[in-house]
């Protein structure tokens, strides 16, 4: 557990952030924990106990004294709804206060759909859950909804592929709040998933981490010390568009020779039909074709095991590139692509780190495959919700530049 870091939080945010990482834990252990004093933590432990948050559940060894009382999070006690709108539908997840995913739907469509359709479907499917889970409305503390690429509150998704086109400037987080009646976050998907392993235990250890998202495209988010690296704007973390090869194909950002464009799934599926591969395509998405490709390669057959070993060669370089610039201490491989692949990704992007820069310093980056990789970027967009309303923390500048120096 850590104390309050550069990511500044109120007492109430810190005591429900050190209880969620530790599970169980008494209040003397919260003091050690939080910097708080004994004082403070009893009157916001016992706050929290009123609003059923938390519930004391049994007592703690003695040694030699009174045994304290153990404390955790009351986890049907909330709830946090999560959707992912992606290229070929939409996947909402119900995720109770302790990180756990409760409920899960999934729609899919071949065809274009009204924006303002899809909305009321998700609420639908949103309410569909609860039910499931025999919660009131009351205990859904929100709506958090993610999308690849850009992002932002005002105006929903900024840049997408063809595929989305209908959904720029579409006033996604307004008409959602307006059909659901509750508060409504908007993200994109890589920067989501980051904040979900930080949730639901997926990071624990780090201070600094990094997510390498790949589904349809490929994207990043980072969470310093509790709080999700966003930039300027919610566009940070594209490292899908890091150039790769100057003279490399044309990139539908525009651009040329972007990793995405040299290895993301796209370009596998294509390298493979080009090499007369039979990856079927009629009513596909482009992860699924990348699944044949991936399950040839693993069975041996020799042209797929190329094309996805120069495809992991280049994600690696990603990987590198992303690493040296954020200076993270893990790096988790999450998305539906890694879902499928993570295995034959792993060792490349391993073999990377530990020849880089960071390596040569002394330092190791540490990589693994997201327990929660195929729908990381809903459990994502819960967490958002939850990180928010229970934990919300923020960079303060000025602490980070002290704490340079």
């Amino acid at each position: 557990m850590h104390g309050i870091g550069p990511g500044h939080a109120n007492a109430r945010s810190t005591i429900i952030d050190a209880i969620r990482e530790a599970g169980v834990v008494t209040r003397t252990r919260l003091v050690a924990a939080t910097g708080l004093t004994a004082a403070t933590v009893s009157k916001e432990v016992r706050t929290l106990l009123d609003e059923g948050l938390l519930v004391e559940t049994g007592n703690a060894p003695s040694t030699g004294g009174r045994s304290q009382v153990l404390l955790q999070l009351d986890q049907p006690s909330r709830y946090a709804a999560g959707v992912h709108l992606d290229h070929d539908g939409v996947t909402g997840v119900l995720l109770d206060l302790g990180g756990a995913v409760v409920a899960e739907q999934h729609v899919r469509w071949t065809r274009e759909i009204a924006p303002q359709d899809v909305v009321d479907a998700m609420v639908a499917r949103v309410h569909v859950m609860l039910d499931g889970v025999g919660a009131e409305r009351e205990r859904l503390l929100g709506i958090g909804v993610v999308s690849p690429g850009p992002m932002t509150p005002g105006e929903g998704i900024v840049l997408s592929r063809p595929a989305m086109r209908g959904w720029v400037r579409f006033p996604l987080a307004e008409r959602l709040r307006e059909a659901s009646g509750l508060p409504v976050m908007v993200d994109n998907d890589a920067t989501a998933s980051a904040v979900g392993e930080l949730w639901t235990g997926g990071a624990r250890g780090s201070t600094a981490f990094a997510a390498l998202y790949m589904a349809t495209g490929i994207g990043s988010g980072t969470v310093v010390d509790g709080v999700p690296y966003r930039g300027a704007s919610l566009s940070v973390g594209e490292v899908g568009h890091v150039c790769v090869e100057l003279d490399g194909p044309e990139c539908w950002c525009g651009s040329s020779g972007c990793i995405e464009a040299v290895a993301g799934p796209g370009a596998v599926v294509a390298e493979a039909r080009a090499a007369g591969i039979d990856v079927a395509e009629s009513g596909r998405t482009v992860v699924e074709a990348f699944g044949d490709v991936v399950r040839l390669a693993r069975g041996g057959d020799p042209v797929a095991g190329r094309i996805v070993r120069r495809s992991a060669e280049h994600l690696a370089v990603g990987a590198q590139t992303l690493c040296a610039l954020m200076g993270v201490d893990l790096l988790l491989l999450t998305g539906a692509g890694f879902d499928l692949a993570g295995d034959l990704y792993l060792p490349a992007v391993r073999e990377r780190l530990a020849r880089s820069f960071a390596a040569a310093e002394g330092r190791s980056v540490r990589v693994e495959v997201s327990r929660h990789a195929r729908r990381s970027p809903a459990v994502g967009a819960a967490a958002l919700v939850m990180q928010e309303c229970l934990v919300p923390r923020q960079f303060n500048t000025l602490t980070l530049a002290s704490a340079a120096r």
